[in-house]
């Protein structure tokens, strides 16, 4: 559980930049410098990058309940650790509503709990208005293995309306 937000890369002439934003960087902060060291050699031999410089900075979100990667992965654990699926999925829409967003909507698709047939349960709490192209909607896919099986996770995150 990394719980990485999400990853951006600047490709410049001579320096490549690749910016990490992270939900909680408890697991860098430990030994950081050598971490990224690590980090920085293992990405320089894959980009191959002779000529030019790279940069790795490693960013924490202010919000980090706001962005659905980061409750995705937090479902998919709770999945994981057998706790109950309504349970897993109303616990990320508590955490929302203090991030200060409109809506959210949560679904989790495939063999739910171990059932033999699978079924698709979804919750939301708030606004969802997935048909406004002018509303301003963060996404999230994240598919989880269980002993059960697979199981997809979609969460649905409406910020603002422009």
């Amino acid at each position: 559980m990394e719980e990485i937000a999400c990853i951006e890369i600047q490709k410049r002439i001579d320096l490549i930049q690749i910016i990490i934003y992270m939900g909680f960087p408890k697991l860098l902060i430990e030994d950081k410098p050598r971490r990224i060291e690590e980090l920085q050699m293992n990405v320089q031999k894959e980009l191959n990058c002779v000529n030019r410089k790279l940069n790795i900075a490693i960013t924490r979100i202010s919000n980090p309940y706001g962005h659905p990667n980061i409750l995705a992965e937090f479902i998919a654990g709770q999945l994981k650790n057998r706790v109950s699926f309504r349970k897993a999925m109303k616990k990320p829409i508590e955490l929302t509503e203090q991030a200060n967003t409109k809506g959210i909507q949560v679904q989790i698709a495939g063999r739910i709990d171990g059932k033999k047939i699978a079924r698709v349960e979804w919750i939301r709490e708030g606004r969802v208005p997935l048909q406004t192209i002018e509303a301003k909607i963060d996404y999230c896919s994240y598919t989880v293995r269980t002993i059960y099986g697979v199981l997809g996770i979609k969460i649905w995150i409406f910020v603002h309306e422009e």
